[in-house]
């Protein structure tokens, strides 16, 4: 049985990886989609964005899960409205969870230092490399205070599916080269 929930799990990542692949060209419009999503959602988070160092961007993380899970998206880091380097994430979860999942990352570098940082790792490991904040929106799209001073914070939205996990604990992002 168990053999059999490890190869349902990987053929299930295998196709998210495989629907996640995108051109750069998609993966530029849907990075586009989930700032102006983003931005709509919050003012506030709109307006904390503006002042961040770097936005790390992630349009579609898919999330997959029997026994064992695993997730998997590809998004840009953007500088100054520019895009200076695209970034995989994947995780392995393992223990009670079953459901597929679809999600929008958005992690803000507040700090010179810590975007430095980030970006000379050859992989980051949230949680390890780096703690993340991770904000709750309020009523009217307000954040907590408390968020707003930390280093790193990281945004969920845009939850499709029967897994909801706000944890970025464990997630491991690596850069990646984009076809056109």
């Amino acid at each position: 049985m168990k053999h059999i929930q490890a190869l349902l799990v990987c053929v299930l990542l295998f196709n998210l990886q495989s629907l996640q692949a995108a051109r750069k060209v998609v993966l530029d419009a849907r990075i586009e989609e989930a700032i102006a999503e983003f931005n709509s959602q919050s003012l506030a988070g709109k307006k904390l964005a503006q002042k961040a160092k770097g936005m790390l961007v992630f349009p579609t993380v898919g999330k997959a899960g029997l026994g064992i899970g695993g997730e998997y998206g590809e998004g840009a880091l953007i500088i100054d409205g520019k895009t200076v380097q695209y970034y995989n994430t994947a995780a392995a979860s393992f223990g009670l969870q079953i459901g597929v999942q679809s999600k929008r990352q958005i992690i803000l570098f507040m700090e010179k230092a810590d975007l430095e940082s980030f970006r000379k790792s050859e992989g980051w490991e949230f949680g390890v490399d780096g703690s993340v904040a991770i904000a709750t929106l309020g009523a009217g799209g307000e954040i907590d205070t408390k968020t707003l001073n930390q280093p790193i914070i990281g945004f969920v939205f845009g939850n499709k599916g029967l897994m909801a996990n706000l944890s970025l604990e464990g997630t491991k992002v690596s850069k990646i080269e984009k076809k056109k």
